[in-house]
C-alpha cells in the first residue's frame, strides 16, 4: 500500500454561488495538486451549492448551474483525484451526493446514507437516501467514502471496510456549537479503533446566516489518535499524509484546542464578518448605551470589519447616567469607531405630545419606557439606511428568552450577534476579549447592569439574578425540563415557573427578532419551533 498524501479543501464558500464557488474550488485544486503534490483533494459536504442550501435545491436555475459547474470541475481533475460534496439531480430524485473525479472526469458517485432531521438539519425534506457504500484507489490505496452524519453510526462506515476500504475519507458541513469539536473527535476516533483504519475528517469553514461553520478539518490514525488537526475558523489548503499499512497519519502541524470562550468569540466574529460582507453591506451601526451587552457588541463587530466600518450612536435621555456616557465614549475612543451622541428628549417628548389626549387619565408604565428604545430603533434604522450600514442589534439570550427588550425598539436591526449567549456568558465574553487587548472599560463589566429607561432601574428589580435565570434557562432550552424537574435540581419553584411563563409569553417577539450567531446547542431560531398561540400551562 502507498503512502498518500491527502489536501483538505478547508473553503468559506457562498451558498447559491455555484459560479463563484466553482472558481474557489478549481483554485483548490490546481494549487493541491502543482503546490502541494497531493494525490488526493477533498471538499465539503454539498461544497458545489453552498450548505445549506434550503429551497433554493428546488429551484430549476440551480440545477442547470450544478451541472454546468460539475463539468468544469471534472475536467480540472487532471494529475488529481478530486473528492467533492453536491446536490445530485438524479432521475428518482434528489440526493447529498460525493462525485469523484479524476483523469477529466467524473469516475464514481457516492449517496449520503444518514440524513439528519433534528436541530437546525431538515435534509429529508430535499434528499433521498443511499443505500451502496464506495471504495475507490487513489494512488495505489482503496479509499472509502461517507459523508458527514454517516460517521456518527457505524454501519456506513463498516460497510465501505467490508468493501475493501483501507482508509476513509469524510466530507462534512458540521456548523460549529459549544464542545463539537471535541464530539466530532471523540465519534470518529471511536470508528477509527472499531474498524482499525486512519480517518480522514474535512469541514467547511465560514457563515451562513445563524450558522456558523468551524473548519477544524482533521485525521486519526487506526487507534483513533489524533495526526493532524487544520486551525478553526480558517480557510485554507491544510495536507495530511496517510499512511494505511501502518494506520498512522502525518503533518506539519497539529492546530491547538482554544479555551471555550476563545472559540465562541471566533465564532460570533466569524458570523457577523461573513453576514454583512456576504449580503453587501458596507458595514454596521450599534445603539451604544455604555452597558455590557453593547460594549462587547461593538468590540466583536470592530473585530469583525475593522473600526472603519463600525459606527457607533449614543443615544441619551433623562434616565441616561453620566458613568453611561462616559464609558460609552471612552470605549469608542479605544477601538477608534466614528462615535456620536443624539440626544432623543425631542422625538419621546414630541411623541408623548401626539398621545397625551389618548393617555389622560392613564398612568405610566413601560409604554413610556417603550417610546425611548423605539425612538432609538427609529435614528438607528434611519442612519443605516442612508450609509447602507447594517444595524447590529445587543440584545442577549437571557433577555430574548424571557422578553427583556422592546419590540421595534432595541430588537430593530438585521443581525444580533450575542442573541445565543447568555448574560452570564456575555461576562466571560468580555474578559476574554479584554484579555487579548482592554477595550471594555472595567466600570462596564463590574457595575450593576440597567436599561436606564426610569429611574433608579436595574434589571434585577424585573427578572431574577441572572446566575439564577441563566441555569433555569438552560435546563428549559437544552434539557426540555418541566417546572418540577427543574425545581428539583434546587431552584424555588415560583421562580421557575414564572420564567417558564415569560418565555412561553413572548415567543412572538422572539419571531420578529433579527437572525443570530448560533453558538449552543439550541438557540432561538431554526431548532427552536415552539408555538406562538399556545394552551399549554405555565405549571408544566
Amino acid at each position: 500500500m502507498a503512502r498518500l498524501k491527502v489536501a483538505l479543501a478547508q473553503l468559506n464558500l457562498l451558498v447559491g454561488d455555484v459560479p463563484g464557488n466553482t472558481r474557489q474550488i478549481i483554485a483548490a485544486i490546481e494549487a493541491a495538486r502543482d503546490l502541494e503534490q497531493a494525490d488526493l483533494v477533498v471538499f465539503q459536504e454539498l461544497a458545489l451549492c453552498g450548505y445549506p442550501p434550503e429551497d433554493l435545491l428546488m429551484h430549476q436555475g440551480l440545477k442547470h448551474q450544478v451541472t454546468k459547474a460539475l463539468e468544469a470541475i471534472a475536467a480540472a481533475s487532471t494529475g488529481i483525484t478530486v473528492m467533492l460534496g453536491y446536490p445530485e439531480y438524479a432521475t428518482k430524485g434528489l440526493y447529498n451526493s460525493a462525485a469523484v473525479m479524476s483523469d477529466g472526469k467524473q469516475q464514481a458517485n457516492y449517496r449520503k446514507w444518514r440524513l439528519p432531521n433534528y436541530s437546525v438539519f431538515d435534509e429529508r425534506r430535499y434528499f433521498r437516501k443511499g443505500k451502496e457504500p464506495l471504495v475507490v484507489d487513489v494512488a495505489g490505496v482503496q479509499v472509502g467514502v461517507v459523508v458527514c452524519e454517516d460517521i456518527w453510526s457505524k454501519s456506513p462506515a463498516a460497510a465501505a471496510v467490508e468493501a475493501g476500504a483501507e482508509m476513509l475519507v469524510v466530507l462534512n458541513g458540521s456548523p460549529y456549537e459549544q464542545g463539537k469539536q471535541k464530539q466530532r473527535e471523540d465519534v470518529v476516533a471511536e470508528r477509527a479503533r472499531d474498524l482499525g483504519l486512519p480517518i480522514v475528517y474535512q469541514n467547511l469553514t465560514g457563515g451562513q446566516d445563524e450558522l456558523v461553520f468551524d473548519g477544524g478539518s482533521f485525521a486519526v490514525d487506526k487507534a483513533g489518535e489524533i495526526g493532524m488537526r487544520a486551525p478553526s475558523f480558517e480557510a485554507g489548503l491544510f495536507c495530511v499524509e496517510v499512511d494505511p499499512a501502518a494506520g498512522q497519519q502525518v503533518s506539519g502541524a497539529i492546530a491547538k484546542a482554544e479555551s471555550t470562550e476563545a472559540r465562541i468569540y471566533q465564532a460570533i466574529v466569524m458570523g457577523v464578518h461573513d453576514y454583512v460582507r456576504k449580503n453587501g453591506f458596507e458595514g454596521v451601526v450599534i445603539g451604544l448605551s455604555g452597558g455590557i451587552d453593547s460594549a462587547l457588541t461593538l468590540a466583536i463587530a470592530v473585530d469583525a470589519l475593522g473600526a472603519d466600518a463600525v459606527q457607533a450612536i449614543m443615544m441619551p435621555y433623562h434616565y441616561t447616567s453620566d458613568i453611561s456616557l462616559e464609558d460609552a465614549a471612552r470605549q469608542a475612543r479605544a477601538l477608534n469607531v466614528d462615535y456620536q451622541e443624539i440626544p432623543i428628549e425631542t422625538m419621546v417628548t414630541a411623541a408623548g405630545g401626539l398621545l397625551e389626549e389618548m393617555f389622560e387619565g392613564l398612568d405610566a408604565d413601560t409604554t413610556e419606557e417603550n417610546i425611548q428604545a423605539r425612538s432609538r430603533g427609529v435614528l438607528l434604522m434611519a442612519i443605516s439606511n442612508k450609509s447602507r450600514r447594517m444595524v447590529l442589534t445587543t440584545g442577549n439570550k437571557s433577555e430574548m428568552a424571557v422578553g427583556y427588550a422592546t419590540l421595534y425598539g432595541d430588537m430593530a436591526g438585521g443581525f444580533a450577534p450575542i442573541k445565543d449567549c447568555t448574560k452570564t456568558l456575555v461576562y466571560k465574553l468580555a474578559r476574554y476579549r479584554n484579555s487579548l487587548s482592554p477595550v471594555i472599560p472595567e466600570r462596564v463589566i463590574t457595575r450593576e447592569p440597567s436599561a436606564e429607561l426610569r429611574p433608579d432601574q436595574k434589571d434585577s428589580d424585573s427578572l431574577p439574578d441572572y446566575e439564577v435565570l441563566d441555569a433555569i434557562l438552560d435546563a428549559l432550552m437544552i434539557d426540555d425540563s418541566s417546572v418540577d424537574e427543574i425545581a428539583a435540581k434546587g431552584f424555588d419553584r415560583e421562580t421557575v415557573g414564572r420564567v417558564l411563563a415569560m418565555v412561553r409569553r413572548n415567543e412572538y417577539k422572539r419571531r420578529q427578532s433579527p437572525p443570530c450567531v448560533r453558538i449552543s446547542g439550541r438557540a432561538f431560531g431554526r431548532d427552536w419551533r415552539y408555538p406562538i398561540t399556545s394552551g399549554y400551562g405555565r405549571e408544566s
